[in-house]
């Protein structure tokens, strides 16, 4: 693979574990910028295939042995499974002062890669914020992506995954150590939630004899978030907004009729709702007591 134009940084000899959705697409992001990724660890049909199709020079080998076989080790496994993983490398000593240990987890900054970094192993944590399906296109998608770095008070660090993050054709932002988890659970709770929400709103759109939801919801949530992204809390719309109890008596009790499931959900946004809307000044006093009352009543 020829190497990217303008690149100034050494070609790293890169090792995936593992190659899951994020791995393999990392590992192959990697690989586009001009690095080689010699080794991965892929244990499930679904690695294997997603490492043979996105990873195809790299050698599948055990988590030990790709670590040490690379420059740069990238660690693209579950939250839980991180620390555990880390001294794992370090009791086996696969890993070596000089190199680099990045690892992708939302949930924990670069204090988790302690043991490693003891040994003089440069260490970082670089969470990509956005979905993977673990396809080629999400390569390209990267490129609209912001990259979370936290190095903890290695400056080099930030440098390193801050370069890391250009070369990928990402946007590097700097989260504090301290901030790492409330960052993870920020976006968590918008990404995830947001999933559930939209299939809940789909099924319900199902029942009330909508054949093509999505074809309907698009549009409607597609401006909503596009609003909300350009003006916060100013986007809100809605029965809730204007004050609209009576039209929120009627949506509690179709959706108990219908799935008493999505009540308490739509109970508790839309006294969220109700109470940002009231700060920004779109909801009048006597309004949001209106829709409060509504919404402390039981469906009828």
């Amino acid at each position: 693979m020829a190497m990217p134009a303008g690149r100034t940084g050494p070609r790293l000899r890169v090792g995936v574990i593992s190659a899951g959705r994020v791995g393999a697409v990392l590992g192959a992001a990697l690989r586009r910028a001009g690095h080689e990724v010699i080794a991965a660890s892929a244990v499930s049909e679904a690695s294997q295939r997603r490492a043979e199709e996105l990873l195809p020079d790299a050698a599948v080998m055990p988590p030990d042995e790709v670590a040490r076989q690379a420059d740069l080790v990238l660690l693209a496994v579950p939250d839980d499974a991180l620390a555990g993983l880390v001294r794992g490398l370090v009791n086996t000593e696969s890993l070596r002062a000089g190199q680099m240990l990045l690892h992708t987890s939302g949930a924990h900054g670069s204090a988790v890669l302690a043991p490693a970094a003891e040994l003089g192993v440069l260490t970082v944590a670089m969470h990509p914020a956005m979905t993977f399906t673990g396809r080629a296109e999400d390569v390209e998608r990267l490129t609209n992506a912001c990259m979370a770095v936290t190095a903890g008070a290695n400056e080099a660090g930030w440098h390193v995954g801050e370069a890391l993050a250009l070369e990928l054709g990402m946007e590097p932002v700097q989260v504090p150590e301290e901030s790492r988890q409330l960052y993870h659970a920020a976006l968590t709770h918008g990404a995830n939630h947001l999933i559930t929400l939209v299939n809940e709103c789909s099924a319900l759109l199902r029942e009330a004899g909508v054949e093509v939801p999505d074809r309907v919801m698009a549009p409607l949530l597609s401006a909503s978030l596009d609003n909300a992204l350009r003006f916060g809390d100013r986007a809100i719309t809605g029965p809730v907004m204007r004050g609209d109890a009576d039209t929120v008596r009627t949506h509690l009790r179709v959706l108990a009729e219908t799935d008493p499931a999505v009540v308490d959900g739509y109970r508790e946004l839309a006294r969220r709702t109700a109470d940002r809307a009231t700060r920004s000044g779109l909801l009048r006093a006597d309004g949001a007591e209106d829709v409060a009352a509504a919404l402390d009543e039981e469906p009828s």
